[in-house]
């Protein structure tokens, strides 16, 4: 019964928001050249569907392998700072600095230095745009480590690692899988900005720079529906992780 109501809520969730989409492109009588309804969708998905196999795939390898790189690089920054005041004080204000930084002003810097390098480019935006949360987290779960937990292991012997596997690991597992469900939205923001902007790009975000060159609106907001639905089934394999590694740390809500 649990399990039926957790699939249901947010499909019927999903009905309503397609229902009221409908009904305000209905209501206000706009032709799909100016505002595509969820209704134009399907012809056009039918229509370019081998395109929509192909380039989701390569948006979406971009997007994990980019998400990746940001998960082993923000973790191993947070625990430097965690672990560190000197590195803390040291990298937070850089981070904090490019972090400010609009990252579409950096897709043609970085064009210009990996020129050709299509791959390279999208997975390396992916990762800029989404490590931040991620070393954040992680820095802040192990700096507000309690110290009589680390002082008591160590009395009785224990080394660091073990100190950081009974304790430090725990503690910041849940701050660590909230900001990973940040930064999977982020990398997908990250990975259609070059693939948008890039001029022999490929992925959804071309797909959708075709729809916008030709004029096809309901190509357009298909692709917005399947950068959504790529983005919820990497959410939730995320949570399904959440729940693996961390499902002790959630509280029962009534």
């Amino acid at each position: 019964m649990e399990t039926l109501k957790k699939i249901a809520v947010p499909s019927l969730a999903i009905i309503a928001f397609l229902a009221f989409w409908e009904f305000i492109v209905w209501i206000n009588g706009w032709p799909n050249y100016k505002m595509a309804s969820p209704s134009d969708l399907p012809p056009a998905f039918s229509r370019y569907s081998g395109l929509f196999i192909e380039m989701g795939w390569q948006t979406l390898w971009r997007t994990v392998a980019g998400l990746g790189l940001a998960v082993v690089v923000g973790t191993l920054l947070g625990m430097a700072m965690g672990f560190s005041r000197i590195a803390r004080d040291a990298l937070y204000p850089l981070l904090v600095g490019f972090n400010a930084i609009p990252k579409a002003t950096l897709v043609p810097v970085i064009a210009l230095i990996f020129i050709g390098q299509h791959d390279f480019n999208t997975v390396l935006m992916a990762f800029l745009i989404s490590f931040f949360p991620i070393a954040v987290s992680v820095g802040i779960g192990l700096s507000t480590l309690e110290p009589e937990y680390r002082d008591i292991l160590r009395s009785l012997g224990a080394s660091k690692v073990t100190i950081f596997r009974k304790i430090a690991l725990p503690k910041t597992l849940p701050e660590f899988f909230g900001a990973l469900k940040v930064s999977v939205t982020l990398a997908f923001i990250g990975t259609n900005l070059v693939e948008i902007v890039s001029p022999h790009g490929r992925g959804l975000g071309a797909l959708f720079k075709s729809g916008e060159t030709n004029g096809d609106y309901p190509l357009m907001f298909a692709v917005l529906i399947a950068l959504a639905v790529l983005g919820i089934v990497l959410y939730y394999a995320v949570v399904a992780l959440e729940r693996i590694f961390a499902g002790w740390a959630e509280r029962p809500q009534s």
